[in-house]
């Protein structure tokens, strides 16, 4: 299972998705351009703590990261106001890549198009979207309970 930011434009959010993804053991791509200045350096400091548990690939765009990921056989699960069906329909695989577009403007047509299944989290009336990372973290809370992915629980 791996969690994929498609151009992410806020800093903090890319924070929080480090650390969700070094708690559950879920890689992170980055696919940049970011809105963002984003070194190395940069990435280490938004995971703070958990940069050395964090699993960060950086992709210099989204033909790098859609390439790549055809290559590895992952689907990739589209997270999107568009979605075609509610996330706790769908089945997840172990090897699914959830992605999530940018938080000024979610994901473009091209990125729809390679999509293997377009999502959705079913929101209240009147309720437009969630915190990127907030929606990250529901999707992998699902996506990791169908597949019996969840790190072995250990004593604190």
């Amino acid at each position: 299972m791996r969690l994929a930011l498609f151009q992410p434009d806020i800093p903090q959010n890319l924070g929080a998705a480090l650390r969700l993804g070094a708690c559950l053991g879920v890689a992170v791509d980055v696919i940049e351009p970011c809105g963002f200045p984003l070194s190395d350096r940069a990435v280490r400091r938004a995971a703070m703590d958990y940069g050395a548990q964090a699993v960060v690939d950086r992709h210099a765009g989204w033909t790098d990261f859609l390439r790549l990921t055809r290559a590895s056989n992952r689907r990739l699960v589209l997270f999107t106001t568009q979605g075609a069906q509610p996330f706790g329909d769908f089945a997840f695989a172990a090897g699914d890549v959830l992605l999530f577009g940018r938080e000024s403007a979610g994901a473009p047509p091209e990125v729809h198009a390679a999509a293997d299944a377009r999502v959705f989290i079913p929101l209240a009336a009147g309720a437009r979207s969630l915190n990127l990372v907030s929606a990250a973290s529901i999707a992998l809370g699902e996506a990791l309970r169908q597949t019996g992915g969840f790190p072995t629980a250990v004593a604190p």
